[in-house]
């Protein structure tokens, strides 16, 4: 008989939200000085305004 509550979960949202926000923690980390927007969009993948 199957577990019921054997089950994976993976949210693909959730998994790339997870690592645009890492992705902005280790830049933060490693940078002296804040972050310039347009280093935080090329990081998230933003294009810039037109």
């Amino acid at each position: 008989m199957a577990d019921q509550f054997d089950v994976t979960l993976e949210d693909r949202d959730l998994l790339v939200e997870v690592e645009l926000t890492t992705n902005l923690i280790i830049a933060a980390t490693a940078s002296d000085e804040r972050l310039p927007l347009d280093e935080i969009d090329r990081i998230l993948g933003v294009a810039p305004p037109a």
